[in-house]
C-alpha cells in the first residue's frame, strides 16, 4: 500500500489572484487535481491534502473526490512543518508515502510509478525525484555516488564553483518509508534564515536515500505565476495533440486548436483551425469540426460537419451538417441526416431524422419529428414571461418563412404553415394553416403632406 500527500497550503502571491494557487485551472482540472491524478497509477490507499490558505475553498473544490482526507496546516512554516501535520492522521501507518507539491501539475503517472518502484525495489528509506537541467543556476544540487545514492544536497548559494558544474537538481517529489520518516520529523529545526522547517533536512538523518532522474524535465515544472501557468498549458496541449495525431486524428494548424484531456476522438476525425473541444465531448469517425467551432460536453456522431458553430451539452447524430454560425445548447438532440444552418439556435429541443432548420430560426423546448422542414425565420415563442412551454411538430410538416409558433402548441403530421403565420392553436394532421391578416392593397394611395 502507499499513501499520497499533496502540499496545498500556500497562497501563491505571485499569481496575483484572490484564488488559491492550487485552484487555478490547467485545462479542465485544477492544479491540485492534476497532482492527485499523477498518482492514480499507483492506486494509493490514502490521499491526504494539506490545506492552509483558503482551506474551505480547496476543500469545496475537491469535494467530489470522496477519498481525500484534508489535513490543516494553520501556520505555513515550511515543507517539513507541513509534513509534520501528518504525524497524527498517519499514526500506525506502516507503508510508503509519496509527497508532491500541489502546484506541479505535469508529472506523468508513469514517472510516479517508476519512482515508487525504484524506492521499493531498493528498500530505500527515501527516494527523491531529480532532474538534469541544462542550466541549473539557482537550484540546489543533489550529489550522488555511482549507484545514485544521495551523498549530500547543497543549496546553490553554498556551492563551490566545481559543485555548480553538477546539473542534478531536486525536483521536490519524494517517496518515503513512513515509519522511518515519522521517526525523524520531530527532530527538524527552524534554525535558518527563513525560520522554517525544511523537509529536505531529513535526508541527512535517513539511510539509504536514492535519487531518480526524470527523463522529461518539463514534468517537474512548478507554477508560481500566470506566465508559468500559460507555459504549462502549452506543454499539456502538446501532449494531448501528439496523442491524437498518432491515433489517426487530423489537426489542421494544431497551434490554433485546444483539446481537453477528457475529450474522446475517433480515427479519421478532422479538426479545423480555431476549434476548441471541451469537457466530456466525444466525436465520431469521419467528422469534420470547424473551423472556428466550440464543442463542449457534447456527443457528435460519425460524418458530422460543424462549421463556425457552438455546441454545448448536446447530441448530434451521424451525417448531420451544422452551421455556419449555429448554436446548439441545453440538451439539444439532433437526429441523423439533419441540417442545422446559418444563425439557427436550438435549445432543449429534439429533432428527428432528416429534419432541416436551415436559416435564421430559434427552436426552444420543441420536439420535431422526422422530415420536418423549418422555414427561414421560424420562431418558437416558448416563454410567457414566467414559464417555458413546449412546441410539438409532427413528421413531414413544414413551416413557412417568418412563422411564429406560440407555445404550448402542437402541429400534427404533414402540416404546412403558411409564411408569416402566427400559430396559437393546435393544428390537425394533413392541414394547411394560414394565420395572418389578409393583404389590403390601395392603388394610388400616398401620405398626405401637412
Amino acid at each position: 500500500m502507499v499513501a499520497v500527500a499533496i502540499l496545498a497550503a500556500g497562497r501563491g502571491t505571485r499569481m496575483r489572484s484572490q484564488l488559491p494557487k492550487v485552484l487555478h485551472p490547467l485545462g479542465s482540472k485544477t492544479l491540485v487535481e492534476r497532482a492527485l491524478d499523477s498518482c492514480a497509477s499507483v492506486q494509493p490507499s490514502r490521499e491526504l491534502v494539506i490545506v492552509g490558505y483558503c482551506a474551505e475553498q480547496v476543500q469545496a473544490a475537491l469535494a467530489h473526490r470522496e477519498k481525500i482526507e484534508f489535513v490543516a496546516q494553520t501556520e505555513q512554516l515550511g515543507t517539513g512543518h507541513a509534513i509534520q501535520q501528518l504525524l497524527s492522521p498517519l499514526q500506525g501507518f506502516e507503508d510508503d508515502i509519496l509527497i508532491l507539491n500541489g502546484d506541479v501539475p505535469l508529472l506523468r503517472p508513469e514517472t510516479i510509478a517508476e519512482l515508487l518502484n525504484t524506492h521499493q525495489q531498493n528498500k530505500n528509506a527515501a527516494t527523491l525525484l531529480t532532474a538534469q537541467l541544462p542550466d541549473a543556476t539557482g537550484y540546489g544540487r543533489v550529489f550522488c555516488d555511482q549507484d545514485n545514492r544521495v551523498q549530500q544536497i547543497v543549496e546553490h548559494r553554498d556551492c563551490t564553483d566545481a559543485q555548480r558544474q553538477n546539473r542534478r537538481i531536486n525536483a521536490g517529489v519524494y517517496c518515503f518509508n513512513w515509519p522511518r520518516l515519522a521517526e525523524v520529523l520531530p527532530k527538524l529545526s527552524a534554525d535558518n534564515d527563513q525560520q522554517e522547517y525544511y523537509l529536505t533536512d531529513v535526508f541527512a538523518m535517513m539511510e539509504p536515500v536514492m535519487a531518480m532522474d526524470v527523463v522529461d524535465v518539463q514534468e517537474i515544472s512548478g507554477i508560481n505565476n500566470r506566465l508559468q501557468l500559460a507555459n504549462a498549458y502549452t506543454i499539456w496541449q502538446e501532449r494531448i495533440k501528439t496523442h491524437w495525431l498518432l491515433a489517426g486524428v487530423t489537426l489542421v494548424d494544431s497551434s490554433s486548436i485546444t483539446i481537453d484531456d477528457t475529450v474522446e476522438l475517433a480515427s479519421d476525425v478532422v479538426i479545423e483551425p480555431q476549434t476548441h473541444l471541451r469537457g466530456q465531448t466525444k466525436i465520431g469517425s469521419g467528422s469534420r469540426i470547424g473551423p472556428g467551432s466550440l464543442i463542449e460536453n457534447s456527443q457528435i456522431g460519425e460524418h458530422v460537419t460543424a462549421m463556425y458553430s457552438v455546441i454545448t451539452d448536446s447530441v448530434v447524430q451521424a451525417n448531420c451538417r451544422v452551421g455556419p454560425y449555429a448554436h446548439l445548447r441545453n440538451h439539444a438532440e439532433i437526429g441523423e441526416q439533419c441540417r442545422v444552418g446559418n444563425f439557427v439556435e436550438i435549445k432543449q429541443s429534439q429533432l428527428g431524422t432528416k429534419t432541416n432548420a436551415a436559416h435564421l430560426s430559434y427552436l426552444g423546448n420543441a420536439t420535431l419529428g422526422d422530415r420536418v422542414n423549418v422555414g427561414a425565420g421560424t420562431i418558437t415563442a416558448n416563454y410567457d414571461g414566467v414559464n417555458k412551454h413546449p412546441t410539438v411538430i409532427g413528421d413531414g410538416s413544414k413551416t413557412g418563412s417568418n412563422s411564429v409558433l406560440v407555445a404550448p402548441v402542437t402541429l400534427g403530421t404533414d402540416v404546412t404553415v403558411a409564411a408569416g403565420s402566427v400559430v396559437t392553436k393546435d393544428v390537425e394532421d394533413d392541414t394547411l394553416v394560414i394565420a395572418r391578416s389578409r393583404q389590403i392593397t390601395r392603388k394610388g394611395w400616398r401620405l398626405k403632406a401637412d
